[in-house]
């Protein structure tokens, strides 16, 4: 919901001097209290402010904050992911650079010979790999890789709060998006059937400031 201007005021007089009371917010603007009913309604019903019988108006910080994680747990990744870049590990390294660049993507997942996630290889592993003496033509991206289970993984059912909160904690750029399976040996396999990286979180922001 879009504030007008004086609701924003309203905010941040409430915020430096709460509680406070109608009056008082009113005289603070130099209007009446009537001219403020609408606007202080407004604020308490859509969660800003918190109105209490003689005691008067506070600022809800959790409120706005529990708004907006209530707003993103609508959406699952599946709803914002986009499409994975990957490689076989047998791949060399120069093949690798070769798909970093003609898919501008900051990281490759790399796939086992039955298409399972085996690793991850960023655009720091391979510049790293580049400045060093190896042959990068022979090389598989086998070696730099970093290997399950080092992986941050996201599922395509998980909300977008929760998979903010490894991109941050993480500090990484993206996440593989991953099903599950459980072999014949008992051992856990990922299938990537996607990615989810800081731009598509920063477009699901985009959407939502522009609806």
């Amino acid at each position: 919901m879009d504030l007008n201007e004086r609701q924003i005021k309203i905010l941040e007089i409430v915020k430096q001097n709460g509680p406070i009371t109608g009056e008082s917010i009113a005289e603070a603007l130099q209007v009446t209290r009537a001219a403020l009913r609408s606007d202080l309604a407004v604020l308490t019903m859509s969660g800003y402010l918190e109105a209490k019988p003689r005691v008067g108006y506070t600022y809800k910080a959790d409120g706005v904050d529990n708004k907006i994680r209530k707003v993103l747990n609508q959406y699952r990744v599946r709803d914002v992911m986009s499409m994975a870049v990957v490689v076989k590990e047998n791949c060399s390294i120069y093949d690798a650079i070769v798909t970093l660049f003609v898919e501008d993507t900051g990281s490759i997942f790399v796939l086992d010979a039955e298409n399972y996630l085996v690793g991850v290889v960023s655009r720091k592993d391979l510049l790293k790999t580049t400045l060093g003496q190896a042959d990068i033509h022979k090389m598989p991206v086998s070696v730099i890789m970093t290997r399950m289970p080092n992986i941050i993984t996201a599922t395509g059912d998980d909300t977008a709060v929760e998979t903010i909160k490894k991109i941050v904690e993480h500090e990484v750029d993206s996440l593989p998006v991953v099903k599950d399976f459980i072999g014949p040996n008992n051992e856990e396999k990922c299938e990537v059937i996607g990615r989810i990286t800081k731009t598509n979180i920063a477009r699901l922001f985009l959407d939502l400031a522009c609806k």
